[in-house]
């Protein structure tokens, strides 16, 4: 993986996903430090969870709800559970994500 994360950090187990990360789980919640090469696209998908993340390095290029909008370094964003998303990555770009479940 080519983050630049801390050495705690890539202790972690790896997410079994799409893309590379390390996976920190938490109550209710799992946190991912993923990576992305230059050139990766992640088609429309939805998830269970709702997600919120920071761009670390790089930027990501976000489409949902019909519209694309650019996510740079330190910039926020946010993905409703159930909401058709997707990804694209046209710099290596690393990122911190939540991904938090429904309380039941």
């Amino acid at each position: 993986m080519s983050g630049k994360y801390p050495d705690k950090i890539k202790a972690l187990p790896l997410y079994d996903g799409r893309f590379d990360a390390y996976k920190l789980e938490a109550k209710g919640s799992d946190v991912l430090f993923a990576s992305y090469p230059a050139g990766t696209s992640i088609p429309f998908h939805t998830h269970d969870t709702d997600n919120h993340g920071v761009i670390t390095r790089g930027e990501l290029m976000l489409t949902m709800n019909g519209a694309t909008m650019r996510v740079s370094v330190g910039e926020w964003y946010h993905v409703p559970a159930n909401t058709e998303h997707s990804a694209e990555f046209e710099v290596e770009t690393d990122e911190i994500e939540f991904w938090f479940r429904e309380s039941t």
